[in-house]
């Protein structure tokens, strides 16, 4: 038995997010159909973060267990294949550890929310990035981005379906970076409460908006009540950017 961590690049909007669902297609769903195609029955496939439906990936890291001779190359050109004409890829395929787990041997996972803060229509990137028409200050977004970087609890910016056990995580990271009309928040954290980046970037955006000051973001997450959210940013921006594990180079 060999254990192959593979490295997988989605585009979320045909689907329901990674894991699998009764009620339509998912990520999980097509890998392991495709697995099973290649060596029998399909397999489980493990991954280091569940996504919701419409959010996509560019380096989400997964692993599964296969009784097979094949290569990881060999593996990763069979899926690849299987996989067509879906828009889901295997970029990165090796043979691991045993005891390497795609979610439990994860030390952090990074997150890259796009925005185009522009009055013109989407074209190209429909479904792919938040248009924002009004013009967003962010500069003062960054600003009170800072006020939840640390060990909180994020109730607030928990969505009500959410299942951890408790709501209070770590934020290493949560940066607003402005290139033109393109806004990127970036976040960073062991660990994030279901819709937490989401939350997080739409209540962003009211300050930048103006509609919000520094103070009331930092009030809504003082009141650690869900009632107290301004808004839910829609997935289309949000993009599952990395997952660091020990022994690995940094992206």
């Amino acid at each position: 038995m060999t254990r192959f961590a593979l490295t997988v690049e989605f585009d979320g909007r045909p689907y329901m997010g990674w894991q699998r669902q009764a009620h339509g297609p998912s990520v999980q769903q097509h890998i392991e159909e495709a697995l099973g195609r290649i060596v029998g029955a399909p397999p489980v496939v493990h991954c280091a973060g569940r996504t919701d439906a419409g959010v996509h990936a560019l380096a989400m890291r997964a692993h599964v267990d296969l009784d097979s001779a094949i290569t990881p190359f060999r593996l990763m050109e069979a899926l690849n294949a299987h996989l067509r004409p879906e828009p889901i890829a295997i970029i990165g395929c090796e043979a691991v550890a045993d005891d390497w787990h795609a979610r439990f041997s994860c030390l952090a996972r990074s997150y890259d929310y796009r925005i185009l803060n522009r009055r013109a229509p989407l074209t190209f990137e429909q479904g792919l990035i938040w248009r924002v028409p009004q013009r967003l200050d962010s500069d003062r977004m960054h600003e009170a981005a800072q006020q939840l970087v640390g060990r909180h609890d994020f109730t607030t910016f928990r969505s009500a379906q959410c299942q951890a056990d408790s709501p209070v995580r770590t934020l290493d990271r949560l940066d607003v970076i402005r290139t033109g009309e393109r806004i990127s928040v970036l976040a960073r954290a062991r660990s994030f409460l279901h819709h937490q980046v989401r939350s997080m970037v739409g209540c962003l955006v009211m300050v930048g908006a103006g509609s919000w000051s520094v103070s009331d973001l930092k009030a809504a997450l003082d009141a650690r009540d869900r009632a107290a959210l301004g808004h839910n940013a829609p997935p289309d921006g949000l993009y599952f950017v990395a997952a660091f594990y020990p022994g690995e180079p940094s992206r």
